[in-house]
């Protein structure tokens, strides 16, 4: 449109150059300047709007993947975190979506103008002339036929360079997060030889997917070039030859040589969105795929709740924390029973294996009463953390039951079974906040006063104050600036501030030093007090008050019985605990 404005401009002009009449062409002159710079205004505006409005789309639709991606990552079992390293799974959510994020603002909108222009200039090269547009169609056919075969090689290759950047990134997580074991043990070489095959491997694919796809828009542009070229051939020949039927004339062969080129434009215009159109699909599929996993199975009923005694001596619901908790059992017939939570764990005849042919743990029974405290030993792999990963229902037996409370723990729901009991890891993980915010992280509605009573409780309250900030301390990194001790007293911290009625510790005093143990463990007896407790622990010191000490070995219960029995018996606690034998 403004280029047949400004030919007429020119025409005007010419026409009063000659005539010298400037007064009778002025007012049309006017005219057309001014619509022509109205379309132009029209044309910046809507430039304008189309950019902001692509920025919102991208980053809106961005955004609500990642929280559906997130969303659903937090409802996977552990066990896809256990066979899926962290480096792979942050790629998702870096490499993966930036994919599509290309696709969204660049891709898409290119390809929407790009087909309307090939649908309106093909309207118009029918109107022109059918022979010639039939011509045209063919050329794309070949053009179509040439990027499909283009394309099928250089997909894999982009899908390859996806998973091998998440390799990469998993390799440099793994990297960074060992990076002092590397610098210990003089491990620099080997380390950036590994990283060499990790890089090469990306080098490889990536360089094959480019290399595919690089050549896609020269082969298209001359394709379009020799359809140019033989429009022009066949057009001339058919005025010339002056076929019946025949309305070509130089004029329409100009014409459709002008539509060819407009026609090859916008084909060359996708070829260029090809690379970024695989590249995305690449990275959607590995989005999917995350999508697609299956969820945490939990078909639980029974919840935990507060309650109170009522005046009749039954044990009533309430919003308020009453340091009572209560099983909440819905039945078929629509009422509702409230049990006591007592920490009665039970396991009969249980067998489990991470993997179906491989069981870890055969034949396991075991019962803990309420107040117990239970210990497990053994070596390493002996089947301790196993067991206290199946109370927490991380993994589903294969064989056997598991009651709390007479309750098959089946039938409790997930996130309430794991409320109820409180957990000191081996592996400590802090976040990035407050030493207060941490801490509090085991009960959210914990009071001040609350979190500070249960550092006290771990003995973590003294070296907390004399931090910078105290409370109020930023930590981050994991604590990268607390001593792995420290980071402990604030995991056991955490358990103590949610106040549950079954505790596990699983190596919850390992790094502390022999003198703050004593002290931690004193403290930790007050926390156990009235609880059913699970300890696993190598330091065979800390578990000679247990009420019962069973000794694994290879998924075995060998020996049982409180830390007397088990040295008058003089069996494999004995060997261990005299050191004949040393736990690794």
């Amino acid at each position: 449109v403004p280029a047949g404005f400004m030919q007429n401009v020119i025409a005007i002009v010419e026409t009063s150059w000659r005539s010298g009449d400037w007064n009778g062409v002025s007012g049309q002159i006017i005219r057309l300047v001014s619509i022509l710079v109205v379309f132009y205004i029209l044309s910046l505006g809507a430039a304008f709007a189309f950019s902001q409005l692509m920025a919102i789309i991208t980053q809106g639709t961005l955004k609500k993947l990642r929280e559906k991606m997130f969303d659903h990552m937090q409802d996977l079992p552990i066990r896809y975190f256990d066979t899926h390293s962290h480096g792979d799974i942050m790629s998702y959510y870096t490499n993966d979506v930036d994919t599509l994020r290309q696709l969204i603002s660049q891709s898409l909108p290119q390809m929407t103008i790009s087909g309307i222009t090939l649908l309106v200039v093909f309207c118009i090269m029918m109107y022109y002339s059918i022979i010639l547009a039939l011509l045209v169609v063919a050329g794309i056919i070949c053009m179509t036929i040439a990027a499909r075969a283009i394309t099928s090689r250089s997909s894999k290759y982009f899908l390859r360079q996806q998973v091998t950047i998440a390799n990469a990134e998993a390799f440099m997580e793994e990297m960074m997060t060992g990076q002092k074991v590397i610098k210990v043990f003089c491990h620099e070489e080997g380390a950036k030889a590994d990283f060499d095959k990790v890089n090469d491997e990306l080098f490889e694919n990536s360089e094959k997917a480019n290399r595919f796809a690089n050549i896609l828009m020269p082969i298209m542009m001359n394709i379009g070039n020799l359809l140019y070229v033989l429009v022009a051939v066949v057009g001339g020949t058919l005025a010339l030859s002056g076929a019946v039927g025949s309305s070509i004339t130089i004029g329409v062969i100009a014409s459709f040589l002008q539509l060819t080129k407009s026609f090859t434009m916008p084909i060359n215009q996708i070829s260029q969105q090809i690379n970024m159109i695989v590249m995305a699909l690449a990275g959607a599929e590995r989005i999917f795929e995350l999508m697609d996993e299956q969820p945490e199975q939990d078909n639980g009923y029974v919840t935990l709740v507060n309650a109170k005694y009522d005046k009749d001596g039954n044990l009533t619901e309430t919003p308020e924390k009453t340091n009572i908790w209560a099983w909440k059992h819905p039945h078929e017939d629509g009422t509702i029973t409230y049990q006591k939570v007592c920490g009665d764990v039970r396991f009969y005849d249980v067998d489990f294996g991470y993997n179906p042919d491989k069981i870890v743990l055969h034949d396991i029974t075991l019962y803990a009463e309420p107040g117990q405290k239970v210990a497990f030993v053994g070596a390493t792999g002996a089947g301790k953390t196993t067991i206290t990963n199946l109370i927490n229902r991380f993994y589903d037996i294969a064989d056997g039951k598991i009651r709390y409370d007479g309750i098959n723990i089946n039938k409790i729901k997930k996130s309430d079974l794991r409320r109820s009991l409180g957990i000191v890891l081996q592996d400590t993980n802090l976040f990035t906040g407050t030493i207060r915010d941490n801490i509090r992280y085991g009960n959210l509605d914990a009071t001040d006063q609350e979190v500070e009573a249960a550092a006290q409780l771990a003995n973590a309250d003294d070296f907390i104050r004399r931090l910078p900030d105290g409370y109020d301390t930023v930590i981050d990194g994991d604590g990268g600036s607390l001593s792995q001790g420290q980071r402990q007293l604030l995991s056991i911290a955490r358990a103590a501030v949610a106040d549950p009625p079954v505790m596990i510790l699983d190596e919850a005093t390992s790094s502390i030093d022999t003198r703050t143990e004593s002290i931690v463990q004193a403290g930790m007896d007050g926390l156990m007090c009235g609880r059913t407790v699970f300890v696993i622990a190598h330091r065979l010191s800390t578990v000679q008050n247990a009420d019962v000490i069973m000794v694994l070995e290879l998924g075995h219960i060998i020996e049982r019985g409180n830390h007397e029995q088990l040295i008058a018996e003089k069996g494999k606690y004995y060997q261990l605990y005299t050191g004949a034998f040393e736990l690794e």
